[in-house]
């Protein structure tokens, strides 16, 4: 496992978060749980 930095936008606005993903993950993948985590969030 990795750690990865990702910085996405979400509503307008940009944030930074930390993904463990799989060393041979794709990149859309590790993107996709970015996302889910900063939705995740904004929603609990």
């Amino acid at each position: 496992m990795v750690q990865v930095t990702v910085k996405v936008d979400y509503l307008g606005k940009s944030y930074q978060t930390n993904v463990l993903a799989k060393h041979d993950a794709a990149e859309e993948e590790i993107f996709r749980k970015a996302l889910e985590q900063v939705q995740k969030q904004w929603t609990d």
